[in-house]
Order: structure tokens, then C-alpha cells, then sequence
């Protein structure tokens, strides 16, 4: 696939950011964030072309300079020494590229292999702007949209209502179309003071860099989920989701792949991040943008260590259950902080001692990506990229009954796990 850069420009919001608004002190939580990670979600639209792809053109960028006035802090510049957002209207980088010789369709038909190629779509390296988008036109009319934002500044909660809020101001207007404003400056809620807890460095991955790892997407439909649900189902509990039974099965596997490569099962763990604002009480404003987020960690002992047997699905759902009911019910405001970063720092440590496997999960499911409409339909698949890092992320299919599972490991590793019985037998790849 021959990606052609056309433009590079900056975005700055369509009116300067108040005077008052001009610093945003990041939370404790925020800081905690590597200002190097910037994840990458990818908006695949279909249709269009000829004077219409003029028009878009326009209205995308008219639109999302209406939207920075909202997410002004995106448009600014992180101030290392203060711990800040200066707040300055510089703007966010804005590319747009072109592709010639193929049809968004035809990538759509061959979204596996086209996994590697999908970070020529994903906007640039650049550490200045927070934020990075390209739009990418194919000769068809279809388009790609891909968004990339510091971590420090934003999670996925808010990243995907900051697209939304950028796609209903070019389908509709801003102002008649999103009615609750976005909130800044999480640091009210959270203590101050050089006493509060601190949290451990994540150890380094390794195996680290995109040369390094494979990407496969593993596709878990309807029917296939409803057949897992239903073998996993423990009747004296609630049917489990589609997210805990794809993570206990992918944990199941990896479990195998460590018992290959070790000779014995070993004690491990996997670890969801999981989305604090609905278990804070009382509870924030509906739109409180930031990092609002922790990591859980449910763990799988090896009591006898001549065990070979792996664990049935049910039991690895009802430890990823009781890890979150356990671990983190109702959050008081005040104790949000050293309860994210309790839970942060077990996972750290497991990793640091390195006698346990620690597998990552991160789950998009049931963020609003597919709603994003800017006046030419929703998009017809939502993917991401190859990351540098060993992990899981979960992504709604485009129907929003399935998953998609995007899995990330070392090519030995990746070649084991994929003939796994239980991948082998639920899954499409």
C-alpha cells in the first residue's frame, strides 16, 4: 500500500481559549503516564468521491477546529517542569495523505495482512502537538481517520468522546449536537501534598519494538461467542459477558504457551484496565476528561506444581470476577487516587520479579467508536495498530455483537498460541 503525504498543518481552535483556561495542572493520576504512549484508533469510512471529497474536506477541518474550542487542552503544549498543559491554541497536527491503486474495500478484504501497514494511515511521530490526526483519501471516496493522543492528557473514555464530539459538529453543529460539555482539570479531586502514595515504574517489556512482535486479529462472532457463554456458564452465577469470556479463553491459551516454553504451569495473571468513573461516589460530572483509570489483575495459583491440567474457562471467569468485585467496589473521591495506584503497583511488581506471567488486557468494548457519524454514515470498521508491546486489546466488530481481539506477541510465541484448541475452535483469523 503506497501512502502519499499531501499536507501537514496545524488545527488551532476556531476562538482562543480563555485567559482562566490558559494552564491545566495534570492530575497525579495523569502524570503517572509515560508522555511517550500515544494510542491509535483508525476510523474506516466508506463512500463518496469527486466534489464531494472537496466539501469533506473542508467540514472536516472547519469541524474540528469548532471542537478544539471545547477540547482546547489537545490544541496546547505539555510543560514538562510544571506538570501543565499550557493551554496556547498552537493547534493539533493534521495530515492528510492519499492512497493510489487500491480500493478501501479491497484493504477492508485483507484486514489481516494489512495489519503491519495500517501505521502508514496513523498520523505522526512528532512529541510537540498532544494530539496527531491523518486523514487518508482513497481513490473510491473512502477515507481513513486516524487519531492519535498523548496518553498523559487523555484515556480511551475520553479520546472516543472527543471524536464523537468532532463528528457531531460536522454532521450537525456543535452546538445543537453535543450537549454536555467536557470538564478539565481533574486535580480538584484528587489530594495534594508530597505524602500521597507513589507509584512503582512499570518494568520495561522484554521484547520491545514493532520489528519484534506480531499482530494477529483474532475474530470472535455471535455464535461463536454464544457457544463460549454457554460452555463457560457457571449456574450458580450471572451469564458471563463477552469480554470476560474472551480474556479467560486468550488467557487460557497464553497459560499454554507459557507451559510449553517452561515445561510447567506457572502462576499467572491477567490484567484488565479498568474505567474508574462508574464506581466513584459520589460521582463526577457526566463528561470529566482525563485519566480516570487503573489496572486489575486476576490470579491463577498453581498449587501443585506437577499440575499440567489448564483451567476450565469457568474458573478463569470467576477470578476475573471476583479480581474486580474484590478489588475495587465503590470508590469514595478521596481515595481515588491510592486506590489506582494500589492496584497499579501489584501488577508492577508482579512484572519487576518476573516469577509470574503477566499478560495485558486492555478492552475497548462498549466505547461509542462506531457512532461516529460526520454526515457520511458510521464507519464500517474501527482498528488500531501494531503496538511495540506484548498485549490484548478487545474491540467491539462492527455489528457490536462480537470482538475483535487484537493480540500482540513475540513470532514463536504467536505461532504456539495460535494452535491453542480453544483459538483454533472459537475463533476466525
Amino acid at each position: 500500500m503506497e501512502v502519499q503525504m499531501v499536507t501537514t498543518k496545524l488545527i488551532k481552535p476556531a476562538s482562543p481559549t480563555p485567559s482562566h483556561l490558559r494552564t491545566l495542572k495534570l492530575s497525579p493520576l495523569d502524570r503517572q503516564l509515560s508522555f511517550r504512549a500515544k494510542p491509535c484508533a483508525l476510523y474506516h469510512y466508506s463512500g463518496g468521491g469527486g466534489d464531494q471529497n472537496i466539501e469533506r474536506r473542508k467540514r472536516l477541518e472547519t469541524s474540528l477546529s469548532e471542537t478544539l474550542t471545547r477540547y482546547y487542552p489537545l490544541a496546547g503544549r505539555y510543560m514538562k517542569e510544571t506538570h501543565s498543559i499550557d493551554c496556547n491554541d498552537e493547534g493539533v497536527e493534521y495530515l492528510e495523505a492519499k492512497v493510489e491503486g487500491l480500493q478501501l474495500s479491497q484493504l477492508l478484504s485483507r484486514r489481516d495482512e494489512m495489519i503491519p501497514q495500517l501505521n502508514n494511515l496513523s498520523g505522526g511521530e512528532t512529541s510537540t502537538p498532544l494530539a496527531s490526526i491523518q486523514v487518508t483519501w482513497f481513490d473510491c471516496g473512502g477515507i481513513v481517520i486516524a487519531v492519535r493522543i498523548h496518553h498523559m492528557v487523555v484515556d480511551g473514555f475520553t479520546a472516543a468522546r472527543f471524536f464523537n464530539a468532532w463528528a457531531t459538529a460536522s454532521r450537525e453543529g456543535l452546538e445543537e449536537g453535543e450537549l454536555v460539555s467536557p470538564i478539565f482539570g481533574l486535580t480538584s479531586f484528587f489530594p495534594e501534598g508530597n505524602n500521597l502514595p507513589k507509584q512503582k515504574p512499570m518494568p520495561p517489556p522484554k521484547i520491545f519494538g514493532m520489528d519484534k512482535l506480531l499482530t494477529r486479529r483474532l475474530v470472535f462472532y455471535e455464535a461463536e461467542i454464544s457457544s463460549l457463554k454457554a460452555k463457560a456458564r457457571d449456574h450458580d452465577r450471572r451469564q458471563p459477558s463477552k469480554v470476560e469470556v474472551v480474556t479467560a479463553l486468550i488467557w487460557r491459551a497464553l497459560m499454554g504457551v507459557s507451559q510449553a516454553k517452561h515445561g510447567r504451569l506457572r502462576t499467572s495473571l491477567a490484567s484488565h484496565a479498568v474505567n474508574l468513573r462508574p464506581k466513584i461516589v459520589p460521582p463526577l460530572p457526566p463528561l470529566c476528561c482525563g485519566n480516570l483509570l487503573t489496572r486489575v489483575a486476576a490470579r491463577f495459583t498453581v498449587e501443585d506444581s506437577f499440575d499440567m491440567a489448564l483451567p476450565d474457562l469457568k474458573d478463569l471467569i470467576g477470578l476475573l470476577r471476583d479480581a474486580v468485585k474484590h478489588s475495587i467496589g465503590e470508590v469514595p473521591r478521596q481515595d481515588l487516587y491510592s486506590t489506582a495506584i494500589k492496584y497499579r503497583n501489584e501488577v508492577h511488581e508482579s512484572i519487576e520479579k518476573g516469577e509470574e506471567d503477566v499478560f495485558l488486557f486492555t478492552s475497548w468494548c462498549r466505547f461509542p467508536f462506531y457512532e461516529a457519524d460526520f454526515g457520511w454514515g458510521k464507519p464500517v470498521w474501527i482498528s488500531r495498530t501494531h503496538p511495540p508491546a506484548q498485549m490484548t486489546v478487545l474491540l467491539d466488530n462492527p455489528g457490536g455483537d462480537g470482538i475483535e481481539a487484537w493480540v500482540t506477541l513475540n513470532p514463536p510465541d504467536m505461532l504456539q498460541f495460535l494452535q491453542d484448541d480453544h483459538i483454533l475452535a472459537f475463533t476466525s483469523f
